[in-house]
């Protein structure tokens, strides 16, 4: 039996990638920086080496068993759906379109003709903010709230007790099929938020409509050995649930990571892709250091706990996406390298797998550890875990 757990810690870049002036960028430094700011206590994952990734900064003297490096992006971009794409194995060559101005007026009449309401926003906007600017006017006028930010995305917002999620993916999926071309934004985004003016909170009801991958993803490569593909937490919305066996649509870190043990302790052979989102939409987004850090610590705990649910023939790997530096002064994404830990029982060396020239070595790696002939162009480093 082989199993690989593949895990995504959201935004938790490992420094400046070096185009990262290219996307306003420079001097960004996710791990780095809040490391300094804040100490966080990471020991679980500095004994898998997350000390030694180049610019990370965090100091450990213990010893270290596991593998660690860091990568480099290829794809065009420093979005989740880019990110999680090439950790997959498939490179987005043009970049998803950003709209730093709002949408275009002739599409936006046409949306609101679509789903029958005027809409309110249209603009680039923190997700909180725009709730404390709008949402009074959204719930007496009974308008969505369109916004964007510095990524590919159309989100809207709407309250529960106004337009019910199911009511708000309606107008997620219209809203999916207008935008395509120029206009073929990475993400649609539900919104979901309660409250009253002063008080809102967005909800856990939260889903993603993203464009369906631009080529063959490792997922979709490990469901068709016939072998199962697991995708816990927004995972199957990345991937526009395209080869999954089975998903798990917890929402927030601590249920996405008790999922992830309810699956470790299962039998299967295949990939278990796990996101874990609140260091990016609920602290980096936020430029919220201390609790970007505090999630840190939070996985560092459970990490323990999964790394004593391993079997022999398993393979663990923790990364990221992308960046989302929360001391810098924007609330968007930041173009990272991102960091790569990884350890199979039975491991007793360190090994520095160093910079990898694409993500995609990771989708490399998962198909060869699964028996898989698919390499994504890429370069596996399995054979340095063994």
């Amino acid at each position: 039996m082989s199993r690989v757990f593949l895990t995504v810690l959201d935004a938790v870049g490992a420094g400046e990638a070096p185009d990262a002036a290219e996307y306003g960028d420079a001097g960004s430094n996710t791990l780095g920086h809040v490391i300094e700011a804040c100490h966080p206590q990471l020991p679980n994952m500095a004994r898998m080496g997350l000390g030694r990734i180049e610019s990370t900064g965090y100091a450990w003297d213990g010893p270290v068993t596991g593998a660690w490096g860091r990568a480099r992006e290829v794809s065009k971009g420093k979005d989740t759906t880019s990110g999680h794409w090439e950790i997959a194995g498939v490179r987005v060559t043009r970049a998803f379109p950003v709209f730093p101005e709002g949408f275009p007026r002739e599409f936006m009449e046409a949306y609101e003709k679509a789903i029958g309401h005027k809409c309110i926003g249209n603009k680039p906007a923190s997700g909180t903010v725009i709730l404390e600017e709008l949402g009074e006017e959204h719930l007496r006028n009974r308008t969505p709230i369109v916004y964007t930010s510095g990524d590919s995305v159309f989100q809207i917002a709407c309250h529960e007790e106004l337009f019910p999620p199911e009511k708000l993916y309606e107008f997620c999926r219209i809203a999916r099929e207008m935008l395509q071309g120029d206009l073929g934004v990475g993400r649609v985004i539900a919104r979901p938020f309660v409250g009253k003016p002063g008080s809102f909170s967005r909800t856990g009801n939260r889903r993603d409509f993203s464009m369906p991958p631009c080529g063959r993803t490792l997922p979709r490569a490990v469901m068709e050995a016939g072998l199962e593909s697991i995708g816990i937490g927004k995972i199957e919305d990345i991937f526009a649930h395209d080869g999954l066996t089975k998903i798990d649509h917890a929402a927030g870190n601590p249920a996405c990571m008790d999922a992830l043990i309810r699956f470790m302790k299962t039998d299967f052979d295949g990939l278990c892709f796990t996101n874990l989102v609140d260091t990016d939409s609920v602290y980096g987004h936020r430029n919220d250091p201390k609790g970007f850090a505090g999630a840190l610590e939070d996985f560092d705990r459970r990490l323990a706990e999964m790394t004593g649910l391993l079997r022999d023939g398993d393979l663990m790997i923790i990364t990221a996406d992308h960046g989302c530096d929360p001391c810098d002064i924007s609330t968007d994404h930041t173009r990272e390298f991102i960091p790569i830990l990884a350890y199979t029982p039975g491991m007793d060396k360190s090994v520095d797998l160093g910079t990898r020239k694409t993500f995609a070595d990771i989708a490399a790696t998962c198909a060869e550890w699964l028996g898989l002939k698919e390499r994504f162009e890429a370069e596996s480093f399995a054979g340095a875990l063994r």
